[in-house]
């Protein structure tokens, strides 16, 4: 497939997972592109070893694999989706016994008994066990492999109270097509439509597939469900966000606790948006989507952003209180260059240390942790740069009566 070494390799994942579709697309097989571990995580939540399943669920297989081909092409439509395949079902020949049971009556059977029978003789029952030295072996009765045909099971004996009639006589013998298998989830049959997301994000291929299943319409009985990567993305977003909102609502008690003034309160979590510019821009730019990975880098990126807040407003009331500092341009320009090392100090260690994870996203084990290294990364050039003149200027605005409650608080309490 004319594979580069390792040195020269210059496409990213999605491109080298596009060659290998487009190289593959006439072979007469389901092909489906992926990982060991991604495809092992798909099948721990959906089943399949896909992003995405789509399951049909209904009784009979005829009109499951009719829907399934209809469903398929209307979603073949869909930009970004790949690998998309019915989950196969391949025609086996059988041998079907069906019983007549006024037949079977007419004898003294029922049907459960002739059923019975016929299974213990074409699966085998086990009557004793042989011991031959220090080995033990299973004695099974079953029928011989020429018996096993239109012919021979129409002319084997069942017994019945008025003697031995050959089952032809109570049952109707066929040779038919049969599925190799039957799926089923909790106790309905199904039958799944798997795709992967390439080239585009896989929150908005699902948004188009839920689309195109809205307008399907299906017979009686019959449902489909949606499961996957993605379900477990939603889920675990929703948790996040609401975990974010505790966060902010604690962070700010904190705060209050701390400055006993909501305009400071507000001053110092100001931070939080204009670090969030940076990151939201940064992800554009980049690519990304908004995934889990993203929001768990916006919660660290908040908590950082705040700390840059508190490090200023926490030194202009101390310069106020221990040194004798009048509210002015002074105190706000003195106080700022003061703190001016620490913020820088912390955000280029941390921009350092994000460097390998940020500019090695193609290697293994970094795609996980990639956005995370982007919001940071780029969260932190906003909020340092926006940080260094808005916050002052803000307090400059906003903080000298709250600045001022506070030390005659604090000088009361020392009192």
């Amino acid at each position: 497939m004319g594979i580069k070494p390792a040195g020269e390799l210059t496409r990213s994942m999605d491109e080298v997972r596009a060659d290998i579709r487009a190289r593959l697309v006439n072979l007469p097989a389901s092909i489906e592109v992926g990982q060991p571990i991604s495809h092992r995580i798909d099948h721990m939540l959906s089943g399949v070893r896909s992003q995405i399943a789509i399951k049909i669920f209904g009784e009979d297989l005829d009109v499951l694999r009719g829907q399934a081909d209809a469903l398929r092409s209307r979603l073949a439509n869909i930009q970004g989706i790949a690998d998309l395949q019915i989950e196969k079902q391949v025609l086996a020949p059988q041998i079907k016994v069906r019983v007549d049971y006024a037949a079977a009556a007419q004898y003294g059977l029922s049907g459960s008994q002739v059923l019975s029978t016929l299974q213990s003789l074409v699966e085998g029952e086990r009557v004793t066990q042989i011991m031959e030295g220090g080995r033990r072996f299973a004695l099974v009765v079953r029928l011989p492999e020429s018996a096993r045909s239109l012919e021979g099971l129409g002319q084997m004996l069942i017994e019945t109270p008025s003697g031995r009639v050959p089952l032809s006589k109570i049952a109707l013998i066929e040779d038919a097509d049969g599925p190799n298998q039957i799926s089923r989830d909790n106790g309905k049959r199904r039958i799944v439509i798997s795709a992967n997301a390439s080239g585009r994000p896989l929150s908005e291929v699902i948004v188009d597939i839920r689309k195109v299943v809205s307008e399907s319409r299906l017979p009686e009985g019959y449902f489909i469900t949606l499961g996957g990567q993605f379900q477990a993305q939603e889920e675990a977003s929703r948790l996040i966000a609401l975990l974010s909102v505790i966060s902010v609502v604690l962070m700010f008690v904190v705060l209050y606790s701390r400055y006993k003034s909501v305009v400071l309160s507000g001053l110092i979590m100001v931070n939080i948006p204009l670090a969030l510019v940076g990151a939201v821009l940064g992800l554009w730019l980049s690519g990304q989507p908004l995934s889990v990975a993203a929001l768990i880098g916006f919660i660290t990126l908040a908590g950082i952003s705040v700390r840059n807040g508190i490090l200023k407003v926490s030194h202009y009331i101390n310069l106020m209180r221990f040194e004798g500092e009048a509210f002015n341009t002074q105190l706000i320009l003195r106080g700022s260059l003061e703190r001016l090392s620490p913020v820088l100090m912390t955000a280029l260690v941390t921009a350092f240390a994000l460097a390998p994870l940020l500019f090695e996203a193609e290697r293994p084990g970094t795609e996980v942790l990639h956005p995370v290294a982007v919001v940071i990364f780029s969260g932190l050039i906003s909020s340092t740069l926006l940080d260094t003149f808005l916050t002052p200027a803000m307090f400059w605005l906003f903080g000298r009566k709250p600045a001022q409650a506070l030390l005659e608080e604090k000088d009361a309490e020392a009192f």
